[in-house]
């Protein structure tokens, strides 16, 4: 029989191997050179290419513009590049400690394939990829309307009306080799 002070303390380091356990499970950003290494076969929609050819691609390169800084100006902001109220929206992770970013994780990738899909560091090897329960256990996020308009909302200075459906369009990036 354990005392109430025994059992406090198994209660206690329960706890504490839960949190250190939660810890080491935290997903990780991998960055889209570990994305495209899977996804920039022809055969299987090369999203990659894809991305590349996206303002989403260039979205950390724009804040660099004259226009961005014009924009940055009106807002007070010194430098787009460097300022978290543009960065939150035209880089991955920008808001994320450097533990959870792996060293292939570049912030000039702008926004790139974990911003809508979550880090990847769970989900990205070929064996959880292919099965789509387990990518989604593994933290992968199908994204969804409520997850664009964090960004693409009235509290941009430069906001346009949002279609989802029409954007949707312009970045679907589907697998032909799936089949249906």
């Amino acid at each position: 029989k354990f005392s109430g002070a025994t059992m406090k303390k198994a209660i206690f380091l329960s706890l504490i191997f839960l949190a250190g356990s939660l810890f080491a499970a935290e997903y990780k950003y991998i960055g889209v050179k570990k994305c495209g290494i899977c996804h920039k076969k022809a055969e299987t929609g090369n999203q990659l290419a894809q991305w590349t050819k996206s303002r989403h691609a260039k979205a950390f390169e724009t804040l660099a513009t004259k226009e961005a800084k014009e924009v940055g100006k009106k807002l007070g902001v010194k430098d787009p590049q460097t300022s978290p109220k543009c960065l939150k929206c035209h880089v991955t992770a920008y808001d994320k400690p450097a533990s959870q970013k792996l060293p292939t994780f570049l912030a000039s990738d702008g926004i790139s394939c974990e911003t809508c899909h979550g880090p990847g560091s769970a989900y990205y090897k070929k064996p959880i990829m292919i099965d789509q329960k387990k990518s989604l256990a593994a933290g992968l996020i199908i994204p969804d309307k409520k997850l664009c308009i964090t960004c693409h909302n009235e509290e941009s200075p430069t906001y346009k009306p949002f279609n989802y459906a029409e954007k949707l369009k312009l970045i679907a990036h589907p697998n032909p080799a799936k089949k249906k």
